[in-house]
């Protein structure tokens, strides 16, 4: 099945890949290159809130860190956007470093609620600070070219996909954020460490979302508080990752595609009707979290999260990976 997954996702990545070739409509290219920057959040929040069991709340304040970062590089500090954008994704997983010591030792509903307080903090200082532009925003060199932006989204996706999926799907640290998730004190018996392994993937679902950030702040060429850190890009992605299926690679992949399809036919043809937008996508999400616990690919596999490995048996608490793993 895993095998079958990698496939499909390459043959996703091949014809996200050939798109441009197919069509040059700059409205067809921003759509496509905005739903792989959906995949790519969903995919990297879910590495701490599908994988690990801890709901981060927070996942849009390193997005809007990696923004601002990259834009006040590029326009006080006259960075290359290369550079800069390598930056934004160092200072998202150095924040996500300081901010997990404290409240990766907190669980439940507390972690949701300081991840969110901590997302409103980084907030009000981008509204405050004069060189992240206050209220007013930043606003950043235009550079009209679809292509390069297409390309960089896929390219950076591809790589995101690729390395979460080797380090989740195919070693013992996947196994270890599952160990924590379904019984932390037990995973703490085997000998290891759940705050460091916590700390660790943390800073694996942070970086991606400080480099995308980085790459909308360019394309997008303007930033301000409500775009970047507001409550937008963490919903979102929580949305499409549950309504995918938490826990796997493929299925908050797929939550982000449908979602934003729905979002952007409706904002498209149903703009009149907007207050229902909301309305309609909480309902399904309600739905979803009753009748569909495992997400789409629950659904669609038959099997969902269900085929990671739960807690161990009585009989044997010590599978010999996390054995193996074990310091």
């Amino acid at each position: 099945m895993r095998r079958s997954r990698a496939l499909w996702a390459g043959i996703t990545a091949v014809v996200f890949a050939v798109i441009p070739l197919l069509t040059r409509d700059t409205f067809a290219l921003r759509v496509v290159t905005e739903a792989m920057m959906w995949i790519g959040l969903a995919v990297a929040w879910d590495v701490l809130g599908g994988y690990t069991g801890y709901l981060n709340f927070g996942h849009g304040a390193f997005f809007g860190l990696g923004a601002y970062t990259t834009a006040v590089l590029m326009m006080r500090g006259h960075w290359p956007f290369a550079l800069a954008l390598a930056a934004g994704g160092v200072l998202a997983g150095a924040a996500a470093v300081v901010a997990g010591l404290p409240t990766l030792r907190l669980k439940g509903a507390y972690f949701a609620i300081a991840t969110w307080a901590l997302a409103r903090a980084v907030q009000q200082l981008a509204l405050v600070l004069e060189f992240t532009g206050g209220p007013d925003g930043m606003r950043l060199p235009p550079f009209l070219n679809p292509l390069f932006f297409y390309y960089l989204m896929w390219a950076l996706v591809s790589v995101i996909f690729v390395v979460l999926w080797i380090l989740l799907e195919r070693s013992a640290f996947g196994l270890k954020l599952q160990a924590i998730r379904e019984d932390e004190e037990g995973a703490m018996a085997l000998g290891l460490k759940p705050t460091a392994i916590k700390i660790q993937a943390f800073v694996l679902s942070t970086v991606p979302a400080g480099i995308l950030g980085g790459v909308y702040a360019y394309w997008i060429t303007f930033i301000d508080p409500a775009s970047v850190l507001g409550d937008l890009v963490t919903d979102q992605s929580v949305v499409m990752a549950v309504f995918g299926g938490l826990g796997t690679l493929v299925g908050p992949a797929v939550g982000a595609v449908l979602v934003y399809a729905f979002k952007t036919f409706f904002w498209a043809y149903l703009s009149e009707y907007q207050v229902l937008y909301l309305i309609i996508l909480g309902t399904v999400i309600a739905l979803s979290v009753v009748f569909l616990p495992d997400g789409l690919i629950g659904l669609l596999t038959g099997r969902g999260r269900a085929e990671a490995p739960r807690s161990p048996e009585p009989a044997d608490e010590n599978p010999p990976e996390l054995r193996e793993a074990a310091p």
